[in-house]
């Protein structure tokens, strides 16, 4: 995740990370702390807001998928590789058609990868991919929803199209979300068929109700979805002994008792709800 495309990605989720460019427009409250604009003004890239340019890649890039691909031949095994983790796919700029049509190339070149479509413009998709009734069986699309104002605006807009997987990624979980009405198993052909969770990280970030993740999980369990739960963020349920030294935010759980988060950073806070990993997939 650190830099523009990466093997073995350190993203719970996937295996690898690839980025056709560089850049993005902030859309949502989800973007308010978007660690993909961090990182670019880390490395002294400033490629965010409509006025400013992305940045694009060499031949040498573009050529990674295939040997992942090749690689995934070899293993007799299938690789997901998250699709941009530094930009949206479906930011509708003119400059990036003609890497969108290379992104499309690609795709097709790579059966042996499972390509993780994720974005926050569900509604520009019908415009920009070519597929229509029949999608490759190697593509998954997905759109966040922080909030619940944001999965009734963007949920249906996924569902307009036929993707082998559908998928909604609710990090940075900002509020409580009801899926319900659009949870459904793979082999319904309907709905959503993932779902990941997670909180915040960065030190200014939202600290997540353990009792909003806690929801998400139960509702995929009860429709039978597969529930990834990717981490806590910077705050955390446990104190690691420092209680004393530790910044703290006040919750109340679904019995509506008072618990505390502390704000320990995304390492420590770790991944665990209710004492597991959640590392569902879709079949």
């Amino acid at each position: 995740m650190r830099g523009y495309m990466a093997k073995n990605s350190t993203i719970e989720w996937t295996h690898h990370t690839f980025n056709p460019w560089w850049g993005c427009t902030k859309v949502s409250p989800a973007c308010k702390y978007c660690y993909a604009e961090s990182w670019a003004k880390r490395v002294g890239v400033d490629v965010w807001g409509k006025e400013n340019d992305r940045r694009f890649f060499s031949e040498k890039h573009w050529l990674e998928p295939l040997k992942w691909n090749q690689e995934a031949e070899r293993e007799r095994g299938r690789r997901r590789v998250f699709c941009a983790s530094m930009a949206d796919v479906f930011e509708e700029r003119p400059d990036l058609d003609r890497w969108r049509e290379r992104l499309w190339e690609t795709i097709g070149q790579t059966p042996q990868l499972d390509w993780l479509l994720l974005t926050k413009r569900p509604q520009h998709v019908g415009r920009l991919v070519p597929w229509r009734a029949v999608w490759p069986a190697n593509v998954w699309l997905g759109t966040t929803a922080e909030t619940q104002r944001w999965a009734d605006i963007r949920f249906p807009r996924l569902m307009e199209y036929p993707a082998r997987v559908r998928f909604a990624s609710c990090e940075p979980l900002l509020g409580q979300i009801d899926l319900q009405a659009w949870l459904a198993p793979m082999s319904t052909g309907r709905g959503l068929n993932w779902v990941i969770a997670g909180g915040e990280s960065g030190s200014k970030s939202r600290p997540m109700n353990p009792a909003w993740a806690k929801s998400v999980r139960d509702q995929c369990s009860a429709a039978e979805v597969p529930f990834h739960f990717k981490q806590w963020g910077h705050w955390g349920p446990q104190s690691n002994g420092m209680t004393q030294r530790l910044q703290t935010v006040r919750f109340v759980d679904r019995q509506g008792r008072p618990m505390k988060l502390f704000k320990l950073g995304k390492h420590a806070s770790g991944r665990l709800l209710d004492g597991r990993t959640w590392d569902g997939f879709p079949l």
